[in-house]
């Protein structure tokens, strides 16, 4: 057990306990507030990681809207926390959408996992396919997608990373990734991160000006690597290295079984901003997302379980960009 899991382990040990009727752990309530360590330029020593909302069953795919609002991707629909803490939903049905983010025009562009209709699509203002497959075959398992300033969309599936220009045909550009999960720019959108959870290292490809990747190397090595043998199968299982953004100053948050893990743009490990619950008959939850939305983008939202986190930072999400 690494020392900073330990440290969260006491942190949340003492919330209260319960177990299913099928003597398994329950689902373990996500707590009102967490408490973050001091992050040079990220976040100040105590600050309170808050509860948004902890009963929207699914939370993934968030993605902020131009006047602070927030959107995510819960159950088959999108769902809109705007800066009071209002929750609406925006869009019904969803597609399953998991991954969402605005283009340059205004378009909700999303990758949908609805059975046997697996698709990167636009599901706002107006629904539109915008591919459906590779070389014949259906996509499997999409996953998370990254929408350029100039409108190229990365996404991923399980056989690798694939771009979609904004005039063009799609290609797969990156494969041989062993379970291939979040992917995000850097703000000058020269390099791309990928999360690979079977794996000790965050991904960085060097971006060309036709979108294809090149120069694949081990960009920052997990904090949260596989505790073998863990009874928390969220823990034995992988890594939990899922969704991920990125500042303005070109720091990385990747979402894992630690929490929040945040690397500095050369892969220096800064620090991890909790946001795992659950206690010893608890089963463990995590996140599974992070973005930056609110005023100026200022605040970091975190989603996973059903839950939506938000801790106000030092640091700014991009501005050329939704995410």
């Amino acid at each position: 057990m690494t020392r900073t899991f330990a440290a969260l382990f006491l942190l949340f040990a003492a919330a209260p306990r319960a177990v299913s009727g099928q003597g398994q752990p329950a689902a373990a309530p996500p707590p009102s507030t967490i408490v973050a360590p001091a992050i040079p330029g990220v976040v100040a020593a105590g600050t309170r990681v808050e509860l948004v909302s902890g009963d929207l069953r699914r939370t993934e795919g968030p993605v902020a809207m131009p006047d602070g609002s927030l959107l995510v991707s819960s159950a088959n629909r999108i769902t809109k926390i705007d800066p009071n803490g209002r929750v609406s939903t925006f869009v019904e049905p969803s597609g399953d959408a998991n991954a969402v983010s605005f283009d340059a025009k205004g378009r909700l562009i999303s990758v949908e996992r609805a059975a046997n209709n697996e698709k990167v699509g636009v599901l706002y203002p107006e629904r539109a396919t915008l591919v459906d497959r590779y070389e014949g075959t259906p996509f499997n398992r999409l996953n998370d997608l990254v929408v350029s300033s100039r409108g190229g969309v990365y996404f991923t599936d399980t056989a690798g990373i694939y771009y979609l220009p904004a005039a063009g045909a799609v290609s797969r550009v990156a494969q041989g990734i062993p379970n291939p999960n979040g992917v995000i720019l850097s703000p000058d959108e020269k390099v791309l991160y990928a999360n690979d959870k079977d794996g000790p290292y965050l991904l960085a490809f060097d971006v060309a000006a036709d979108g294809t990747l090149s120069n694949r190397r081990n960009f920052a090595r997990y904090q949260s690597l596989r505790v073998a043998g863990h009874k928390d199968p969220l823990l034995a299982e992988d890594n939990g290295a899922d969704g991920l953004t990125v500042d303005s100053d070109g720091r990385v948050y990747v979402a894992t079984n630690l929490g929040v893990e945040v690397f500095s743009p050369r892969g220096d490990h800064l620090g991890t901003i909790p946001a795992i619950w659950g206690g010893e008959r608890f089963m463990l939850r995590k996140p599974q997302n992070v973005a930056f939305a609110g005023p100026g983008k200022r605040t970091l939202f975190i989603v996973g379980s059903g839950a939506v986190f938000k801790v106000p930072t030092l640091a700014q999400g991009v501005q050329n960009r939704a995410k």
